[in-house]
């Protein structure tokens, strides 16, 4: 059985190790029952090669010309501009792979729109699986597409289980049609491994959060919860690990704030893990996740998490406030009553809240995902 990935990306998102962690998932568990293919559109994975080889994962290019170097990136602008040159520059070779190799299955991430609407209008073999990535923000076009042009998708997986509800409310999808499959986070030996590897910080007792320097992190109300919150704890800094196209505006604000020897924000890290394994606690500010990956890997090294109540994933995973301490999405008020709370709680409150989401990482290993993936294409 054939099943083939699209995913094609213009920057280092959570979709793309999950796309790449399910292909592993597979490859380890499967044997030789599945014959896994990523589909390079542009150019895309060659960040990825040493990992792509290291795994043996077997990739295809469709391209002639490689400009996924070249693509504007940074702004909604920018990046729309990215999405239509990927749209029409692998129209017509997308549409031949499909035809030639004829997989059984096409698995779709992101710029979905492309095989969504050739598998419309021609005739194709193969079953297109919409995988949601991250909370669907149902703008117009993308609302259009989805509900007129997906009629013909086989089926749709969603990262959490309220996702599920929210389009079966919306009326995007026939409701037969929608599954969960939790994304593939966590590699139990790979966490083991980087968890322990030796921390090089000075910082002793901080505050962590990680993920990318945009808009949806709400980074900025977040030094403001900090500078509230040095004035009652102030022992405590904050560390910041991402990049992103609001970094250089951030650090600005923190130096406005005066913040700057209090926050630290030091970019992109290849091990997060074991900074979160050193943390004080884990804190989200996030306007938006789905499930919000960090969350599940802060919860892997056993750490307390502290985490917005925004849409869709931390309220799931956090069992709607007994697994963590949710508060009132950029609600500074809130922030700062939950924070309180969690230096108020006994240590035993604090491990049963731990324990709890602990026990709900399992959900998301990767032999859970392959397990629960070969079920929905098997049905």
């Amino acid at each position: 059985m054939k099943i083939y990935y699209w995913s094609p990306h213009i920057s280092h998102v959570a979709t793309v190790s999950a796309v790449l962690g399910s292909i592993k998932s597979i490859q380890k568990f499967a044997n030789s029952k599945f014959q896994c293919v990523l589909i390079d559109a542009i150019g895309e994975w060659n960040d990825y090669s040493k990992e792509i080889e290291n795994h043996n994962i077997k990739i295809k290019k469709i391209y002639k010309n490689e400009v996924y170097s070249k693509l504007p990136r940074f702004g909604f602008i920018k990046s729309r501009i990215a999405y239509l040159i990927i749209f029409f520059s692998s129209f017509i070779s997308l549409k031949k792979l499909l035809k030639k190799d004829q997989p059984n299955f096409l698995i779709i991430h992101l710029i979905t729109s492309l095989p969504i609407i050739l598998n419309f209008f021609f005739s194709f073999d193969t079953k297109i699986i919409l995988r949601i990535s991250g909370y669907p923000k149902l703008n117009f076009i993308r609302l259009f597409i989805w509900k007129f042009f997906g009629k013909k998708i086989y089926k749709v997986f969603c990262p959490t289980t309220e996702t599920k509800n929210y389009l079966i409310k919306k009326k995007v999808f026939d409701e037969k049609k929608i599954f969960v499959l939790k994304d593939p986070i966590i590699n139990i030996k790979q966490t083991i491994k980087k968890k322990n590897e030796l921390l090089n910080f000075d910082k002793k007792k901080y505050l962590l959060t990680v993920g990318r320097i945009t808009q949806q992190k709400n980074y900025f109300f977040l030094v403001d919860c900090f500078n509230e919150l040095k004035k009652h704890y102030p022992n405590y800094s904050l560390v910041i690990i991402g990049d992103g196209e609001d970094k250089k505006k951030l650090i600005n604000y923190i130096n406005s704030k005066n913040l700057k020897n209090e926050i630290s924000v030091l970019g992109f890290q290849n091990n997060v893990l074991n900074f979160m394994k050193n943390a004080e606690c884990f804190i989200l500010s996030s306007l938006w996740e789905d499930p919000g990956w960090v969350l599940i890997e802060a919860a892997s090294v056993n750490k307390i998490i502290i985490s917005s109540d925004c849409p869709n994933g931390p309220v799931e995973f956090l069992s709607y406030g007994k697994g963590g301490y949710l508060y009132k999405s950029n609600n500074l008020k809130s922030f700062m009553e939950k924070f309180s709370e969690y230096q108020k709680d006994k240590s035993k409150i604090k491990m049963k809240k731990m324990i709890l989401t602990k026990r709900k990482v399992k959900e998301y290993t990767y032999f859970r995902h392959y397990k629960n993936l070969v079920e929905n294409l098997s049905t």
